[in-house]
C-alpha cells in the first residue's frame, strides 16, 4: 500500500505546477493587455494633442471666415479667344471687399465660368485690403487726389448728412470702406480697372492728425489749434480723434 501511495503523490506533485501554469499565464495575459492599454493611451494622448492644435487652426479659420466683409461686384468683362473649332469664351470679374470700418481692397479673376472668376476676384481682393483712416467713422481727414493712367480722382471731406456723391466703381469703394460722408469726382478714362486703382491711390495718402503727431513730436490739439480754432475748441476736437 506504501508503494502504491507514492507513485500517487508523485503524480499529484508533479500536476500541481501543470496547474499552477496556466493561472501564470493568464496572469501575464491580463498584465499584457493593459500594458498594450497604457501604450495605446499614450498613442491617444499624443492624438489628443494633435487633435487639440487642429481645432485650434479650425478656430482661426472660422473667425477669417466669421468676419462679415462687404463685396461689391463692379464691373465683369467677357472675352472670347478664337481656336480651331471656334471661339472659347471666358470672364474677367473685378471685385472691390471692406468690412464698413475702414479697410478695403479690391482685386481681379479670371476663368471659364463667371462664379469662379467672382470667386477668384473676391480672394485677392481679401489679400490686399488696406487701413483708411476716417473722421468720426463717416468721413475722410482732408482732401486728396488720386491718379492712375489716364484716370484721375479728387476725393473730399463732407460734413454730416451730405451722404455719397460718388459714382460707378468709385462708390462701391466707398460703401465697402464705411464712408457715409464723401464728394468725390473722376476726371480722365471710365475704366474701372484705372477709377479703382487711383481712388486707392487717393485713399493710401490719407493721414490722420494721431498719426502726423506721433510723426512729428507734437500734440493733437496742438496741430487742430493752428486752423483757426480756439484752443477749447482744438482740445474737444482732439478728444474726439481715435486714430
Amino acid at each position: 500500500m506504501a508503494d502504491e501511495n507514492k507513485p500517487a503523490e508523485g503524480a499529484e506533485a508533479t500536476a500541481a505546477p501543470a496547474e499552477a501554469a496556466p493561472a501564470t499565464d493568464a496572469a501575464a495575459k491580463q498584465d499584457r493587455p493593459n500594458e498594450r492599454q497604457g501604450r495605446g493611451g499614450n498613442r491617444g494622448g499624443r492624438g489628443g494633442r494633435d487633435g487639440g492644435r487642429g481645432r485650434g487652426r479650425g478656430r482661426g479659420r472660422d473667425q477669417d471666415q466669421g468676419e462679415e466683409l462687404i463685396e461689391k461686384l463692379v464691373h465683369i468683362n467677357r472675352v472670347s479667344k478664337t481656336v480651331k473649332g471656334g471661339k472659347r469664351f471666358g470672364f474677367a470679374a473685378l471685385v472691390v471687399v471692406g468690412d464698413g470700418k475702414g479697410r478695403a481692397g479690391f482685386g481681379k479673376g479670371k476663368a471659364r465660368e463667371v462664379p469662379e472668376a467672382i470667386t477668384k476676384a473676391t480672394a485677392a481682393a481679401k489679400k490686399k485690403m488696406v487701413r483708411v483712416p476716417l473722421r468720426e467713422g463717416r468721413t475722410l481727414h482732408h482732401d486728396g487726389k488720386g491718379h492712375f493712367g489716364a484716370g484721375k480722382v479728387t476725393v473730399r471731406s463732407a460734413p454730416p448728412g451730405t451722404g455719397i456723391i460718388a459714382g460707378g466703381p468709385m462708390r462701391a469703394v466707398f460703401e465697402s470702406l464705411g464712408v457715409s460722408d464723401v464728394v468725390t469726382k473722376s476726371n480722365g478714362t471710365s475704366n474701372p480697372y484705372n477709377m479703382i486703382r487711383a481712388t486707392f491711390a487717393a485713399l493710401g495718402d490719407q493721414s490722420s492728425p494721431k498719426a502726423v503727431s506721433q510723426r512729428r513730436g507734437k500734440k493733437v490739439a496742438d496741430l487742430l489749434g493752428r486752423g483757426g480754432a480756439s484752443e477749447a475748441e482744438a482740445q474737444a476736437d482732439a478728444a474726439a480723434v481715435t486714430e
